[in-house]
């Protein structure tokens, strides 16, 4: 159904670094489920968007080699021909989106291919039961939390019923509900004859759906792997390879290094946040240790972004924090806070990867920063336009802004939607590092091997209320693998 040969392409420059790929032959078949993976910037995103015709039509670039779909050269067709039979889900959902409203938005695509309203109502109503989001439907687009939007950009495409599925990252804002139910989804999809292309840094939940992976390596195939292949590797060849877990019970808590938090308190009291009257967040008293390295986790919409933006003094409520027995006002609060967003490309602002370091970087020297750069493995784009990388790279960028800023409060929401197992283990070690020196650490993120690998207490949030506050000892892995273990 998918036959590409011989194709390569490269944003403007004969550089893999930008995450263009080179000498690519690779055939998938009618119904089939393949996975591409590898770590961040090896042109899994680039390959994508070759196969549903992002390029050349959307992204410019030196195009050789062809990609053929049902007989049809994608390069040829115009996107509205192609968007038929292939539909898209993009790492950034917020890039898909048209509309203002969720039921506008799941409408879209139908109404670009001219279907009877009688049937656009229809596809609307079955594609809300099917993916279970009749409770996001008829909501402002702009009031959404980040794992609900790929919700709305999944359901969209699902709704156009399209022969082939192209998703990129479609689990990196997702919940473990959520993830569960897209595996749900996909199986469906798969079930029904689709063919499914799935680039993935999560893996897990593809175990039992993927017939191929395609490991891929400096933009080029390094290997194709048969699904039966795959289980047989234990965790440490595929973290060799970069790869995260397939099974996540065998995960356990690695760092051997726990940082162990201090007598002094950051503690929060009667915190209450409200949109429209609405209260959204609720925290009565929280009592946190200075140099905590806090998992927030929750499912989506469940307050974990509130939470964060109140902690850094950016959305109003009521309440306070205080430390060592200070009240820390909302305006001190921001001056020490740094926050890596969810959605990097909001503030990414230089024309250069160093760039973007030095710019928020207080009382940094030039040494530390290339510390940071190639412990992130990102000194090699120093001089690199930051929106030119891929979405890992970028996240990466913004996390060694973070590291740069010497400020006491960071703050990271969802850190690792693009980051491979290598990447994920160098971001762990500088977060480590930096919370000796800050007040507290905290990470909202719906990764388990992350919170594994980094963190020293969860926080559980459910419609704006503590649920469980627990310390990541013996008992307290178990009680997180429980909760992320999806039966």
């Amino acid at each position: 159904m998918i036959y590409i040969d011989k194709l390569s392409f490269s944003y403007g420059e004969e550089d893999s670094c930008l995450g263009g790929v080179r000498d690519i032959n690779l055939n998938i078949a009618r119904g089939e489920c393949v996975v591409l993976c590898g770590q961040s910037g090896c042109g899994k995103t680039t390959l994508t968007r070759l196969i549903n015709g992002l390029i050349p039509h959307f992204y410019e670039g030196n195009l050789k080699g062809k990609v053929i779909v049902d007989g049809e050269d994608v390069s040829n067709q115009a996107l509205s021909h192609t968007a038929r039979k292939i539909g898209s889900v993009f790492q950034n959902p917020r890039s898909q989106f048209f509309n203002v409203d969720t039921t506008s938005e799941l409408a879209f695509g139908c109404e670009n291919i001219g279907l009877p309203v009688d049937e656009i109502f229809r596809r609307i109503e079955e594609s809300a039961s099917t993916l279970d989001i009749e409770d996001l439907l008829d909501r402002s687009i702009f009031e959404l939390s980040g794992g609900e939007k790929q919700r709305i950009a999944c359901a969209s495409v699902y709704a156009v019923k399209p022969d082939i599925f192209v998703l990129d990252e479609p689990s990196s804002n997702l919940d473990a509900v959520s993830i569960e139910r897209l595996r749900k989804v996909l199986d469906s999809l798969k079930r029904a004859g689709k063919t499914i292309v799935i680039s993935e840094h999560r893996l897990y939940y593809l175990s039992e759906l993927a017939d191929r992976y395609i490991y891929m390596k400096d933009g080029c195939i390094e290997c194709e792997i048969s699904s039966e292949t795959m289980k047989k590797f234990d965790n440490q060849t595929l973290n060799d390879m970069g790869l995260r877990c397939l099974i996540l019970e065998k995960l356990d808590k690695y760092q051997t290094d726990s940082i162990k938090p201090s007598d002094d308190k950051i503690n929060i009291k009667n915190l209450d946040c409200r949109y429209d009257g609405k209260t959204v967040l609720q925290i009565p008293f929280l009592s946190v240790a200075k140099g905590e390295i806090l998992a927030v986790i929750g499912h989506n919409g469940a307050g974990k972004s509130t939470f964060a933006g109140c902690l850094c003094g950016i959305i109003k409520h009521k309440g306070y924090f205080s430390f060592e027995g200070k009240i820390l006002k909302a305006k001190k609060r921001t001056e020490n806070s740094y926050m890596v967003m969810q959605d990097v490309n909001h503030q990414l602002f230089t024309e250069s990867v160093s760039e973007e370091l030095s710019l928020g970087a207080l009382d940094c020297s030039e040494e530390k920063i290339n510390e940071i750069l190639e412990k992130l493995k990102l000194d090699i784009y120093s001089d690199t336009h930051p929106l030119a990388l891929s979405g890992g790279q970028k996240q990466r960028v913004a996390i060694a802004g973070a590291m740069c800023s010497n400020k006491k409060l960071l703050i990271y929401d969802e850190p690792t939607s693009g980051l491979d197992y290598n990447n994920m283990k160098s971001t762990c070690s500088l977060i480590r590092e930096a919370a000796k020196d800050t007040y507290l650490s905290v990470i909202i993120t719906h990764d388990l091997e992350f919170i594994l690998e980094c963190c020293t207490a969860v926080l559980q949030l459910c419609d704006g209320k503590i649920t469980d506050y627990y310390p990541l000892n013996k008992k307290g892995v178990n009680k997180v693998k429980e909760y992320f273990i999806v039966k």
